[in-house]
């Protein structure tokens, strides 16, 4: 296996972490050693989610062809939401990485699309005297 890596990036999500690779191939999309559609238990909505950054190297006139790349994933962590949307920050984050030099104009649709755009909300901490983060007992008078 001679496979040339041509861009590198992470991706996190809640608690999911997402190592991705570009690297020259055909177009295929594995996940922790499996196809990304038995990964993600045939879920349209992961797996366009995982397919949107590409979208934005389609729609702008590019060298770069998406044919001609396979993205290897290792993903750890967290739900399968959790780990899609890391994957998606990761993979835009490699396509912009990848793309830097020969056209700014990629990472700024990624950037407008929100693409690149780390999601920081993380589950909030239980407190002292509650259920839950926000859940009390219920209140009674007598």
């Amino acid at each position: 296996m001679n496979e040339t890596i041509l861009a590198r990036a992470i991706g996190r999500r809640k608690e999911a972490v997402a190592q991705v690779q570009l690297i020259s191939g055909n177009g295929e999309i594995i996940i922790n050693g499996k196809p990304a559609q038995d990964y993600l238990h045939h879920n349209s909505c992961s797996l366009l989610s995982i397919k949107a950054p590409f979208e934005i190297l389609q729609t702008l006139e590019n060298s770069l062809k998406i044919e001609q790349m396979n993205t290897l994933v290792k993903v750890e962590g967290g739900g399968l939401i959790g780990q899609a949307e890391a994957i998606k920050l990761g993979v835009a984050r490699a396509i912009s990485q990848l793309t830097e030099l020969e056209s700014p104009d990629i990472r700024k649709g990624l950037k407008d699309k929100g693409y690149l755009t780390q999601d920081s909300r993380i589950k909030e901490r239980r407190k002292y005297g509650l259920k839950k983060a926000r859940k009390a007992s219920q209140y009674h008078k007598r």
